[in-house]
């Protein structure tokens, strides 16, 4: 036994009080008291839940998730009908969520990124209108801004005096209508292979990086193999896809891609809001990088631009990333503001749910479950990245 051995003093008690003080801290007993009384506090409040439940009819449990719904909905990405499960009616209004999550996360991070380098660009003028755009943005209520932009959506002309720009793109009180590709009989079996050729492409990707990288000519004959597959799936399963230009026939406007002027409303609402908060970012991240690096590289002969993206930027990224993982997630929980405009997304769907079966707590249980879901996996999506941004920055 060494002389450190022999000075450190032995464990305070023997037994089982001393494991369960390496275990609970100094107050075991103590903190297994509150833990028993939060669980028998649960347990009363679910008993009394439960028979408030039985007293007026409500037998509880999520059967009613296969019963038939009773209301439409007014835009759903698959096809749903009054009369269909409830379950299709919430899938509906999840994906509906998704939809405005992704596009909101994809188009606020190249605005905010667009403004947060013209915030710091030599022109006062540039610089001056970012920084009120972005005091404006920051500073106002988001449920104000989607109640502005709902409005003015609703003020747009009638379909047949539309505002159009090249005759392909249309704002009306009906939407905005876009170019877009239109798609037919499109089944399962063209989904599955569609969502396998992805998955492979992914995994080819990822076990390229982690074997030294991918030359620019083989990443694209990757990606070009990937776009004929696709091409591919859609005559092999008889499925098929147009372009279409949206064009004025009768009192209505048909073909490309419409957005609903509440789809479109909340989409604007969420980007202009978080633009403004991911330039804040960008900015910030972007003065965290030294100035001397600016120096260095164009000693080396780099333009701006080089040393923005092969310089800055990378080492930016690992103050910018953790930051706008927080922007991503407070923007998917804030599009449930799209009940105040009447937009179907999840949470409208699970009021309209809950008021119709009366399965109240199940229903805000499948809503706080499904939010958690979403919400931890863009965090893990996004930790994914950010280890790599770390230690891509740690070896340089």
């Amino acid at each position: 036994m060494s002389l450190i051995d022999e000075a450190m003093p032995g464990p305070n008690r023997p037994g089982i009080l001393r494991k369960m003080s390496l275990w609970w801290g100094n107050w075991p007993l103590t903190q297994i008291a509150v833990v028993a009384a939060v669980i028998a506090l649960l347990w009363l409040l679910g008993h009394n839940v439960a028979g408030t439940m039985a007293r007026i009819g409500i037998a509880p449990g999520f059967d009613f998730l296969g019963r038939p719904a009773n209301f439409e909905i007014g835009e759903a990405p698959i096809a749903f009908k009054a009369g269909d499960p409830y379950a299709l009616a919430i899938l509906a209004g999840l994906l509906n969520t998704v939809k405005a999550a992704t596009l909101g996360c994809l188009l606020a991070t190249i605005l905010g990124v667009a403004l947060g380098v013209a915030g710091l660009s030599g022109n006062l003028l540039l610089a001056g209108l970012v920084r009120w755009y972005v005091e404006i943005v920051r500073n106002t209520p988001l449920l104000l801004q989607l109640f502005f932009w709902i409005s003015l959506a609703k003020s747009f002309p009638s379909p047949r005096q539309a505002l159009s720009a090249f005759d392909s793109f249309f704002l009306t009180n009906r939407g905005v209508f876009v170019p877009g590709l239109g798609f037919h009989d499109v089944a399962a079996p063209t989904l599955w292979l569609l969502g396998g050729l992805v998955t492979a492409y992914l995994v080819f990707l990822g076990w390229a990086r982690r074997n030294g990288g991918l030359p620019a000519r083989r990443l694209g004959l990757a990606t070009a193999v990937l776009l004929s597959g696709i091409a591919l799936v859609f005559p092999l399963t008889g499925a098929g896809a147009t372009w279409e230009i949206p064009a004025l026939a009768g009192f209505n406007i048909r073909g490309g891609y419409n957005l609903t002027p509440e789809f479109a409303a909340l989409l604007t609402g969420l980007v202009v809001k978080f633009s403004a908060a991911m330039a804040e970012i960008v900015r910030a991240g972007l003065q965290s990088v030294d100035r001397g690096q600016w120096e260095a590289s164009r000693a080396l002969g780099l333009h701006n631009d080089q040393i923005m993206r092969l310089v800055v930027l990378p080492q930016a990224l690992r103050v910018i990333t953790p930051l706008a993982t927080s922007s991503y997630l407070d923007l998917t929980k804030d599009s449930s503001l799209a009940v105040a405009i009447g937009y179907p997304d999840l949470v409208s769907i699970i009021n309209t749910t809950a008021n119709t079966t009366g399965q109240s707590l199940e229903a805000l249980t499948l809503l706080i479950a499904i939010y958690l879901a979403i919400n931890l996996s863009v965090s893990a999506a996004m930790n994914l990245y950010n280890k790599r941004v770390a230690l891509r920055g740690a070896r340089i």
